[in-house]
């Protein structure tokens, strides 16, 4: 159990995603700004599941990910950094939030792969596909159809619980998969359960 700077957003953050951030909120800019002088930079998102990003008074979940500072760039009044998802934490105690939040957490055992698993990923992969090209047919997909993901399958799986075309809700209840394969069931699962709404022919 260890104590990490955390940025409590209104959307999950995956293991081995990209998340790339606006910081024009002073406590944030803080904890930027100390995260340039660590060995490692990391700092734990977690989903505002009621409340705002900005102001403080939220209410945040107790399961999250960690995430590794890349890079960034300053503003006139403002950061822009980019950072990646690298493990699952568990929120055991919740810091003083000055001089900005901050939490004792502990690491969720990683997912592990199974090579019966291979024809899963592949319905998974090539369904969310599908979707994210019906969004794009109606201007609305987040990341394009064709996005090269890791030849990793664990990460691929994580990174197909993230260009899903899910709500933030669906997204938190992939984060908490306990096993690969219960990660994939749900993508698909989930994503067909969006897919009437997109209203469009296969």
């Amino acid at each position: 159990m260890s104590a990490v700077p955390m940025f409590p957003l209104g959307s999950v953050l995956f293991p081995y995603t990209p998340l790339p951030l606006r910081v024009f909120e002073p406590r944030y800019l803080t904890m930027l700004g100390r995260l340039l002088d660590a060995e490692e930079p990391t700092f734990g998102v977690v989903l505002i599941e009621r409340g705002h990003e900005a102001g403080g008074g939220d209410q945040r979940s107790s399961i999250g990910t960690l995430a590794r500072l890349l890079e960034i760039s300053t503003g006139d009044d403002d950061m822009y950094a980019l950072a990646v998802g690298t493990e699952r934490i568990t929120v055991d105690r919740w810091l003083d939030d000055d001089p900005h939040p901050q939490a004792e957490v502990s690491p969720v055992p990683p997912l592990e792969w199974n090579e019966a698993l291979t024809p899963l990923l592949t319905e998974a992969e090539a369904l969310v596909r599908r979707m994210l090209a019906r969004s794009a047919a109606i201007g609305e997909a987040a990341w394009d159809p064709n996005v090269e993901l890791s030849d990793d399958p664990v990460a691929s799986a994580w990174q197909l619980a993230a260009i899903a075309p899910l709500g933030e809700y669906d997204r938190f209840t992939l984060l908490q998969s306990t096993t690969t394969g219960g990660l994939l069931r749900q993508i698909i699962d989930l994503t067909l359960e969006i897919e009437p709404l997109l209203g469009l022919p296969d």
